[in-house]
């Protein structure tokens, strides 16, 4: 994984939010904790889930980032204890393959996820809109000054902080494969898409899985992006052929 440092330019003078690093990888631990240092963030490297519990019911955290397999336990166990007892934002690390796991983590508690090896400048980017979402003093609103967007009826993408904008510059939470399916139809628009152009784009290891997996992430989509979701505007499906995104109409 590249490093990578940027303006703590989302963070007030003196408050850095506390980030639990839950994986048994030192190497990774080290490199994530390093990352997130010189970015405006108080790691706490842990090597287990153990590790994490033994800091008591208030740990005195702001986020757990965990890794889906963890050796020995399950990372998404141990992710629905925190969000049971803690309520702590919690975003997910995993592997190719865990298709399947990502969905059923999203689905137990977890905010977010990120697959394994990541882009640092998109996890720094993705942990700092789970805790603006949480409501995390220590996150200032973002500057979307130098942002490039894409738009569409009343809503924007902001490729820069990978976000979804409403009317009135508020944040509509998309998970990563939301994001990135949404980018992709903006990149693209007018054209009919097939499915297995979409499957492809999201990754291999999603191809393994039923075609199903798109459908139920245009459905998440069309919630969030659409007025009536059962009625689409933009994302539209043409029966036998795949999906095509009209740009132009209201929202």
């Amino acid at each position: 994984m590249e490093q990578a440092s940027m303006p703590h330019g989302d963070m007030p003078d003196g408050v850095c939010p506390v980030v639990a690093i839950i994986d048994d990888d030192a190497d990774l631990r080290r490199t994530v904790a390093d990352l997130l240092a010189g970015n405006g963030f108080t790691p706490l490297p842990l090597p287990d889930g153990a590790s994490f519990l033994a800091l008591g019911p208030r740990p005195g955290v702001d986020l757990a980032l965990i890794d889906l397999r963890l050796r020995g336990e399950n990372g998404l166990t141990l992710a629905i204890r925190i969000r049971e007892t803690m309520g702590i934002p919690i975003v997910m690390l995993t592997g190719r393959g865990d298709e399947m796991d990502k969905i059923i983590g999203l689905e137990t508690g977890a905010d977010d996820y990120m697959m394994k090896p990541f882009n640092p400048r998109e996890l720094i980017a993705r942990l700092r809109a789970v805790l603006r979402r949480a409501g995390h003093p220590g996150v200032l609103p973002p500057d979307r000054s130098s942002s490039a967007m894409l738009a569409f009826g009343r809503l924007r993408l902001d490729q820069t902080r990978r976000e979804l904008l409403d009317a009135a510059g508020a944040e509509i939470a998309l998970t990563n494969a939301e994001y990135r399916l949404l980018e992709y139809f903006l990149r693209h628009p007018g054209r009919i898409i097939p499915r297995t152009e979409l499957l492809t784009e999201l990754g291999n290891d999603l191809s393994q899985y039923m075609d199903r997996t798109i459908d139920v992430l245009i459905l998440r989509l069309r919630r969030k992006i659409e007025a009536v979701p059962s009625k689409p505007v933009h994302l539209q499906t043409r029966r036998g052929q795949g999906y095509i995104f009209v740009t132009g109409a209201a929202a």
